[in-house]
């Protein structure tokens, strides 16, 4: 009459009538299940569930303590995953009323007292068809979400590698090493943790950082690896990196992409307003500023066609005082919290 695969599933029968409990087990033991939970006792219901974990509960309605409609609304509150347990009520009222309440609180089907045994198994192998076929589809759906999850993450790790490339390919422009962008972003993520930001955007500060001058693909090589101080006009096209640079990656979808954009077209800005946009304070975007501080730092201590570089000491002497005009003190004060962390970077990054 069940089907055999049907048989394993577990079956927990609540009723405070002994007599009733010991019934039911020896029409599914008759049957061929086995795994079987029968309690008379109606506060057990939900520690036996989460212990249990029945496929099929059999339920009375008249029962002391907690009768069968309040035990459905417990197990609507405990049900935190979504998985369909069917609920057969065991009852002797076979009105309206209490059918329209019961199935209105969770119930799936009923069985009349007193119990006959065809009719007992035939709802039984009902409910457990369909339980199957939910915990099936169940299955097939995390199978699912988990290939979504496994192709979304190789998206972002190819999104990742092609703005790293991308990034070392502006950097080639005028450091063949390829250490300024690693530099800039540990130190960015090393700052952004300092300030406790959130994991997430530690990690897209740290991965984004390295695409500040990104814009520089679209600067000339004359002005770029010029040995002499720029001309204004020099300077003007020096600085359209910035947008050159949120030209680039603007419109994108994607969280990295426009934690990007905002730090290409902002690590130039200044605390005061003299920045490249003339944006002032905290209109300037949290990592803008960031990068603002560290790019500055990296360009002091490393050597660059125009100048050389400057002692590591020296360098930061020129943040401190850079604190209120150039910079946001916080990020300063957060440069100097990590100062070791980040002399740490630089011994491993250095070029």
């Amino acid at each position: 009459m069940i089907r055999e695969d049907l048989l394993q599933f577990k079956i927990m029968i609540v009723d405070d009538e002994a007599v009733n409990v010991q019934l039911l087990e020896a029409i599914l033991r008759r049957e061929g299940f086995e795994n079987l939970c029968g309690i008379t006792d109606s506060r057990q219901v939900l520690p036996l569930v989460a212990s249990f974990q029945p496929d099929l509960l059999l339920l009375d309605l008249n029962m002391p303590y907690f009768d069968g409609h309040e035990v459905l609304q417990q197990l609507k509150g405990c049900n935190q995953n979504g998985l369909y347990l069917p609920t057969l009520v065991l009852t002797a009222d076979a009105t309206s009323a209490m059918k329209q309440k019961t199935l209105a609180g969770g119930a799936k089907d009923f069985l009349t007292k007193p119990f006959d045994r065809i009719e007992v198994l035939l709802r039984i192998a009902n409910l457990l068809e369909t339980r199957d076929l939910h915990l099936k589809l169940w299955a097939h759906n995390q199978t699912l979400e988990e290939k979504v999850l496994e192709r979304t993450s190789q998206l972002e790790a190819s999104q990742i590698e092609a703005l790293e490339r991308l990034a070392l390919a502006a950097e080639f422009r005028d450091n063949v090493t390829g250490e300024h962008c690693r530099r800039v972003g540990e130190t960015s993520g090393a700052i952004a943790r300092v300030l406790q930001l959130p994991d997430g955007i530690v990690q897209l500060i740290l991965r984004a950082a390295p695409l500040h001058d990104i814009g520089k693909i679209g600067v000339s090589d004359l002005i770029l690896m010029k040995p002499s101080s720029l001309t204004p006009e020099e300077f003007e096209i020096m600085k359209s990196h910035t947008t050159l640079g949120s030209k680039l990656l603007i419109g994108s979808l994607y969280p990295l992409s426009q934690m990007a954009e905002e730090i290409a077209r902002t690590h130039h800005e200044k605390w005061d307003g003299t920045g490249y946009g003339g944006l002032v304070g905290t209109d300037i975007p949290l990592p803008g500023r960031i990068v603002a501080v560290v790019d500055v730092f990296d360009a002091l201590t490393h050597a660059r066609p125009y100048k050389k570089a400057f002692p590591m000491e020296k360098a930061f002497e020129i943040i401190r005082e850079g604190a209120g005009t150039h910079f946001d003190p916080t990020i300063v004060e957060a440069f100097f919290v990590c100062v070791e962390e980040i002399q740490g970077i630089y011994q491993r990054n250095a070029s």
